[in-house]
């Protein structure tokens, strides 16, 4: 028996330092589990968000668009009563009609993968960043810039500071 008896003593420092290390690590990896679903799931929630509001102004666009007007004789008298609009039309322009259309077809809701695969995301993201740069090119069509809702009131600070 040439075992030290202050073996177990002199390692005690290694074993804690070991131990603790295996705590943490198993501790980070839960945490990070967390987080990181708590982070996609608001990333999850911004992008469809914006899709949204995106979707919303193509359906507005759309509707703006010069369509063939009937004649007087071939409305009745209510159909001319309902067709009141606050919102002036958008000139008549085939390449704006086209983007208009390409913008709503590209974020419309029956068509969008609502799959946690990376298929699916994959696919919404490039549909997603397609539709962004038609709204662009609408907007420049148009004359309408985006308004940007929140992002001076979540960061607390405004223009004028």
């Amino acid at each position: 028996m040439s075992s030290d008896p202050f073996d177990d003593i002199l390692t005690l420092e290694d074993q804690f330092f070991s131990e603790g290390y295996r705590q943490g690590t198993e501790d980070g990896v839960q945490a990070g589990k967390i987080e990181g679903r708590s982070v996609g799931l608001a990333k999850g929630y911004e992008k469809f968000l914006e899709s949204g509001r995106i979707h919303g102004r193509s359906v507005v666009w759309a509707n703006r668009l010069s369509l063939p007007q009937k004649t007087a004789a071939d409305t009745s008298p209510g159909e001319q009563q309902q067709k009141t609009c606050s919102l002036p039309p958008l000139p008549p322009n085939a390449r704006l009609e086209k983007n208009v259309t390409a913008a709503f077809a590209l974020l419309e809701p029956d068509t969008l993968s609502k799959e946690n695969s990376d298929d699916a995301v994959n696919d919404f993201d490039d549909r997603f960043k397609r539709a962004q740069g038609k709204v662009k090119i609408i907007e420049r069509m148009t004359g309408e810039a985006a308004v940007k809702v929140g992002a001076e009131i979540r960061s607390g600070e405004s223009k004028d500071a």
